[in-house]
């Protein structure tokens, strides 16, 4: 008896296997078991949440960065701050002592000045040596030096030097009546005071001008 080559050999063939949930015949749900139902892998369980809470945590990790945000940001402000300053007080050292540089030269130039406003005052300041002191008077001035101290202006004794003193019936407050030197500054900066006479109001005027009156 002859037998079929093919007889009691496995059919090669795809393979069809029913992975649905849901049986469609009986509408009911199927048990998966460990096998996932149709002998499949069993299902994957769900992944953990994260630790830290969640939303908390996420929240919690905000709050942090903008803290540190605002220290930094605090830290820059002081920084630029401090910088401010620092460059504030080199530029005004940078100035006084450009200013003190410049009054010592100037000082040196004082009596050659003081020849020129006495040359002027008696008309002599004529030919060649009125050029070069008005030209010399140009570059003081436009270096800052500036002259000051004129007849009739109030006394102030941080700007002005008395050198001599008197009443008079004349002046209502304590006032300037003569220049003997002019003063000269920089600015606010007192290079050389003016000195000056000076004179007060006559405390015994109002006296002779009641005994006028009363006769």
């Amino acid at each position: 008896m002859t037998t079929s080559p093919n007889e009691g050999e496995e059919r090669e063939g795809p393979v069809i296997r029913d992975r649905r949930r849901i049986d469609p015949k009986t509408g009911q749900v199927r048990d998966t078991g460990a096998t996932g139902g149709s002998g499949g892998p069993a299902d994957k369980p769900a992944p953990e949440a994260p630790a830290g809470g969640g939303a908390n945590g996420v929240d919690e990790e905000v709050a942090s960065l903008k803290n540190q945000l605002a220290e930094r940001l605090a830290d820059l402000q002081r920084l630029k701050a401090e910088y401010d300053n620092y460059r504030k007080r080199v530029e005004r050292d940078r100035v006084a002592v450009r200013e003190q540089a410049l009054g010592q030269v100037l000082q040196e130039l004082f009596p050659v000045l003081d020849d020129i406003g006495r040359a002027r005052d008696h008309e002599e300041l004529t030919g060649g040596f009125k050029s070069v002191g008005e030209a010399l008077e140009a570059v003081t001035g436009k270096l800052g030096l500036e002259r000051y101290g004129a007849k009739g202006e109030p006394f102030d004794p941080t700007v002005h030097e008395a050198l001599m003193h008197a009443y008079s019936s004349e002046v209502a407050e304590t006032s300037v009546m003569d220049v003997l030197q002019p003063g000269y500054r920089i600015g606010e900066r007192v290079l050389r005071p003016a000195r000056v006479a000076v004179a007060e109001p006559d405390p015994n005027a109002g006296d002779a001008e009641t005994g006028d009156d009363g006769e």
